[in-house]
């Protein structure tokens, strides 16, 4: 056991990165602490220091919460949330502030999580955060009563298979956001198409996603950027109903029924359609 003072321990460890440093408590340091953790995506408001004031997006994400937050319940009292791509924790520090049990924000950026663990101390809300790629959410423990999942898809090479494991951890409502390009029309399609139809190709509000190969925004992590009409049927595909459409980037969903024999997609999938349903689904 260390014999070094406690104080001096954690001032270690919040300098090796694995604590968030003090909170200070005048504005001048504050504002030090907040230059010293690097550039923020979230525009926070920590005791009047804003830690991305000159955002391109404007006050975000607050300017984004302020169309969605008449979504979610305002007393989340007992509640369980779980913060996927939590980045510098905005959301997880709204949904605790109304009444969440417990919040955990998880995001592969060391430095939001830094940055997020800082900025929930300063505010003195007790929030969890942890480093987990959505790719292996699946391995938390249970069920959580609120999902967001905002921000992320479109940085996702994989984002049906990211999408399909976020689906199992959703024990009530999961709040989804993305970035959209192309139209934003919504219609009805048919079911099925003959193999010569390819006219349904060539509609600009057909269901599809843009693939990014190289860059797009001066971010190569821009991946696959999808129109309205391919964002709601993703997420009917992986078994969520759709709630409300607060914003146009954002949609309020739960899971619906489990789909085909009674099982997620994802699962058979992997393992291998039932021999009829692979009949189905055969094309030569």
């Amino acid at each position: 056991m260390s014999s070094k003072p406690l104080d001096e321990v954690r001032d270690e460890r919040a300098a090796a990165g694995l604590l968030p440093p003090t909170p200070a408590t005048d504005a001048e340091s504050l504002e030090r602490q907040v230059r010293e953790l690097g550039d923020w995506f979230h525009n926070l408001n920590l005791h009047g220091v804003h830690t991305a004031p000159n955002h391109f997006l404007g006050d975000f994400p607050t300017v984004k919460w302020k169309n969605v937050q008449r979504v979610i319940p305002e007393d989340l009292t007992g509640a369980t949330v779980l913060d996927i791509g939590c980045n510098g924790g905005f959301y997880s520090i709204e949904l605790k502030r109304r009444g969440a049990r417990r919040v955990l924000g998880i995001d592969v950026d060391e430095r939001y999580l830094r940055q997020a663990r800082f900025a929930a101390r300063t505010l003195g809300l007790d929030i969890e955060f942890q480093r987990c790629s959505v790719y292996r959410v699946n391995e938390l423990p249970g069920k959580f009563d609120f999902v967001v999942f905002m921000g992320v898809l479109y940085h996702l090479r994989y984002p049906l298979f990211a999408l399909d494991q976020v689906v199992k951890k959703i024990g009530g409502s999961m709040l989804f956001q993305t970035m959209i390009r192309g139209s934003d029309q919504l219609r009805s399609w048919d079911k099925d198409y003959p193999f010569w139809n390819t006219e349904i190709f060539r509609q600009p509000d057909f269901p599809c996603m843009y693939f990014i190969e190289n860059s797009y925004a001066g971010d190569p992590t821009n991946w696959w950027i999808p129109n309205t009409a391919a964002v709601e049927g993703m997420l009917r595909s992986s078994g969520l109903d759709l709630l409300a459409h607060p914003e146009p980037e954002t949609w309020l969903c739960r899971p619906g029924t489990r789909l085909r024999a009674g099982d997620y997609l994802l699962e058979q999938e992997i393992a291998g359609y039932p021999e009829d349903l692979a009949d189905e689904g055969a094309h030569g």
